[in-house]
């Protein structure tokens, strides 16, 4: 799972760029991720690397504005989920009887999925015995 404390990341303007390192030419390099344009960026130092990272975040959205683009944004951490009145209700209900809020425990079951594989089988599992007691 992406979690920005643990793994090396940039952020800026709420883009999140990669950090690389290539042994052959010893140079570190990136690209922002989360969107479907191509923009990379190197440098010789961290320092250089996190320059060059805002120096093309901005080149990125200074182009967008230039050709009438919407740029993408990375994501936000924050969707919609439309499950249906039945699944709506069983669910409040949960969290309701584990005390935590609607939000925390729908988290809670996917980020469970995500982590691994057993995880998923436990939060198919889980989610299973919730729609058959709907």
């Amino acid at each position: 799972m992406f979690d920005m404390k643990k793994d090396n990341f940039l952020k800026y303007k709420n883009y999140i760029g990669s950090v690389e390192y290539d042994l052959t030419d010893k140079c570190l390099y990136g690209k922002i991720l989360f969107i479907d344009d191509l923009v990379t960026y190197e440098g010789e130092t961290i320092e250089e690397l996190e320059n060059a990272f805002h120096e093309m975040v901005d080149d990125y959205l200074e182009t967008c504005k230039e050709l009438g683009k919407k740029p993408q944004k990375a994501y936000s951490g924050s969707f919609n989920v439309r499950t249906g009145p039945q699944i709506h209700q069983a669910l409040a209900e949960i969290a309701e009887l584990e005390n935590i809020s609607l939000n925390k425990l729908i988290v809670n079951i996917v980020s469970d999925f995500v982590s691994d594989t057993t995880n998923k089988n436990k939060s198919l599992k889980h989610l299973n015995k919730i729609l058959s007691n709907a």
